[in-house]
């Protein structure tokens, strides 16, 4: 068996007392990469990651930026020094980045200009993206377009997906592959899942955004990376293959987008 967890955020203080059992779980579920994101405007958890992920190597990759909620921290100063990490081996990607207007934490004009300027950066050091985007899809898929649309295959992530099937057939023509959560296994995700069952198979990630959003099977505890297993299960249900084949036919996708992660 082999899973991936695309997103997660083990440096989550809810990991503190356990976090080692964590790791150990996920690897006795089959999960054999897990990609983590470190938000760059808190330095600390930045080099608490890389720390982590090089304690186990070639097992924990890391993603880094700066999220919608802290763009009206995002200093030109902080964007250029996140930029001279991307060299590190274990560093994939730049994200997660994006827009979120359902909170609002940062004006959405800030969110708007700030994602731009990751973006700009992202693409000048030839670095995949990991994109957020909540109740933000048309002012998202816009500034995609005009900041990276026809940039090549693969450009990058939209995580924690909610849009519709046509949103990722517009992400995926650009080479954005699409990632499932949790949220896929909830009742009354039929949208969700039609969206999933549209999306080509060589495009789908799976995820878990651990410690947020566990899947049905185990709503209202900790989420954790071993339960990507759930969301391999309800995408293979949705597209007529076994849990273990979901896992391998979307390890193998996110393989292909860093590949790196093959060491």
């Amino acid at each position: 068996m082999s899973f991936t967890d695309s997103h997660a955020h083990l440096d989550d203080e809810r990991f503190d007392p356990d976090r080692e059992a964590v790791l150990h779980r996920a690897r006795e579920a089959g999960v054999t990469r897990i990609l983590t994101i470190a938000e760059a405007t808190r330095p600390t958890e930045v080099e608490k990651t890389l720390l982590l992920a090089a304690e186990h190597d070639g097992f924990l990759w890391v993603a880094v930026g700066v999220h919608p909620h802290e763009a009206r921290h995002a200093t030109d100063e902080l964007l250029d020094e996140l930029a001279s990490r991307a060299t590190q081996r274990r560093l994939l990607a730049w994200g997660e980045i994006g827009l979120d207007y359902h909170y609002d934490h940062s004006p959405r004009d800030v969110q708007q200009e700030v994602f731009r300027k990751q973006l700009q950066r992202a693409r000048g050091l030839d670095l995949p993206v990991i994109v957020h985007c909540r109740e933000a899809w048309d002012d998202c898929l816009r500034i995609l377009n005009e900041e990276w649309g026809g940039a090549g295959s693969p450009a990058g992530i939209l995580h924690c997906f909610s849009g519709t099937a046509e949103v990722a057939a517009r992400a995926t023509a650009w080479g954005f592959l699409i990632s499932f959560a949790g949220t896929v296994t909830f009742p009354k995700a039929e949208d969700l899942r039609a969206a999933a069952a549209a999306v080509p198979l060589e495009s789908l990630l799976i995820e878990t955004d651990c410690p947020y959003l566990a899947p049905q099977a185990v709503r209202g505890k900790r989420n954790e990376p071993a339960f990507v297993v759930e969301v391999a299960a309800e995408l293979g249900r949705v597209r007529g293959l076994t849990t273990e084949e979901m896992g391998k036919r979307t390890t193998e996708n996110f393989l292909r987008l860093f590949p790196r992660a093959r060491t």
